[in-house]
């Protein structure tokens, strides 16, 4: 059968839905500024290593307050296992001192105003919105670029934002949240980067275009 790209997209999404129907993120967290911290340092750092390192963080630092007034020092000494620590751990501060001074400890709901946050790009911003908010958006993160450039979702795009723009199009803004999530637990689990995949056993081996 040939697919437009919408087909192929609402084909993918349901074969993924019943393969990972408890799908969610994998970074832990129960308040919204927590996402807020985990996403940053999540950047070329695995989710795993995220939720370890920020127990820690936590225990010494658990409010938005407490996180603002601390010293840059002592949250880069706590978070460098993730790696970038100087970065991260600054980013982190100006970020937790603005949702302090500026929204009264809350996370925006606006997207725009989360890209304006120190640390908060596209990314971030969707996932907070989606997760958080419950409203409609798309993450693209490396496992999501990954599988919709060898889907044929799209066409040879590695542009973050770029991918987003065309996911838009084919995705239902209802949708995309969740199936960002569930192409994270695809790519780790079958979709795999660093080793070939696995189409023998893949749920989506008949509406994929296989670009490897």
């Amino acid at each position: 059968m040939r697919y437009t790209k919408k087909q192929r997209a609402l084909a993918i999404i349901e074969r993924l839905k019943e393969e990972y129907p408890d799908a969610d993120c994998t970074l832990d967290y129960n308040e919204a500024w927590k996402l807020l911290v985990s996403v940053r340092l999540a950047a070329q750092c695995t989710d795993a290593r995220v939720n370890i390192v920020v127990e820690g963080l936590y225990e010494k630092f658990p409010t938005v307050e407490a996180l603002a007034n601390a010293d840059v020092e002592e949250i880069e000494r706590i978070v460098k296992p993730c790696g970038l620590g100087h970065s991260k751990a600054r980013d982190i501060s100006a970020c937790m001192k603005i949702l302090q001074e500026q929204y009264g400890g809350k996370v925006p709901d606006d997207f725009d105003t989360l890209l304006k946050l120190p640390g908060v790009g596209r990314k971030s911003a969707n996932l907070i919105m989606g997760d958080v908010f419950g409203k409609p958006a798309i993450v693209t993160d490396t496992h999501c670029i990954r599988l919709v450039n060898r889907m044929g979702l799209v066409d040879d795009i590695k542009e973050p934002k770029k991918v987003e723009m065309e996911l838009w199009k084919i995705i239902p803004p209802e949708e995309g949240n969740d199936f960002c999530h569930r192409l994270v637990y695809h790519g780790r689990a079958v979709c795999t980067a660093r080793s070939k995949p696995a189409c023998d056993r893949c749920c989506l081996n008949e509406v994929c275009k296989k670009n490897i």
